[in-house]
């Protein structure tokens, strides 16, 4: 066996043990366990996966864009497996949405997202606040802010793991402990430089998310 491929078998031995582990992938995929804590004081552990594809376009010296995001879990009380999942590839079709929130009110998932591309927030008709919510019923629904449950809070990692010590924080609590505890996602949620809406879901218009007036006529600044 020749040095080069003595070196490639190390390789691929070594990517199938990460992939085999939960918390890395060899196909830009990024996979952990995480604690939520739902509003009742009740928590369930459910399965995230992020997918990252550098086939999409992206800025030169920019890590692969994130593809694609599943959310896994199990109903509590049942059986039940249920996913939320978000393609990324596709900038037509809606899509490009970040998960908020998770949690039940009579056995039914309900999610929090919120659009993370300025195309993307037009395309979910330039919701104000700038979220988007569905309700599990055999599919996935979307439903209006009235509809979401006022007792529901942001209670996930937000937005999926793109910044790289957040990233090696997960790794690490999903060895010792087998997934993220949930006051480590409140954390990690409301490091400096985070958004309001990474922590806090608002229920009334945000005066940074209004329509900017139109200038028109002769003296109208030139548009950008």
């Amino acid at each position: 066996m020749t040095g080069r491929q003595s070196l490639s078998r190390i390789v691929a031995s070594v990517c199938l043990i990460l992939t085999c582990s939960g918390i890395i992938g060899c196909n830009n995929t990024f996979t952990w366990r995480e604690e939520v804590l739902l509003h009742d004081g009740k928590k369930i552990i459910v399965e995230r996966t992020d997918i990252y594809d550098s086939n999409l376009p992206h800025e030169i010296g920019q890590g692969a864009p994130l593809a694609e995001h599943a959310t896994t879990f199990t109903i509590p009380g049942t059986h039940k497996r249920v996913t939320w999942k978000i393609d990324n590839r596709s900038v037509a079709a809606p899509g490009h949405l970040d998960l908020l929130a998770l949690d039940f009110l009579n056995g039914v998932p309900y999610v929090a997202t919120t659009p993370n591309r300025s195309f993307a927030y037009d395309k979910w008709n330039r919701p104000n606040p700038p979220y988007v919510f569905f309700r599990y019923v055999g599919e996935w629904k979307r439903i209006s802010l009235e509809e979401f449950p006022e007792p529901f809070v942001i209670n996930v990692v937000v937005p999926s793991l793109k910044n790289e010590q957040d990233k090696k924080q997960v790794v690490a609590e999903n060895k010792e402990y087998g997934f993220v505890r949930a006051q480590t996602v409140a954390e990690i949620n409301r490091e400096p430089g985070r958004s309001r809406q990474s922590y806090t879901i608002f229920r009334i218009p945000l005066d940074e998310w209004k329509p900017r007036p139109e200038h028109k006529g002769p003296k109208a600044p030139n548009p950008m």
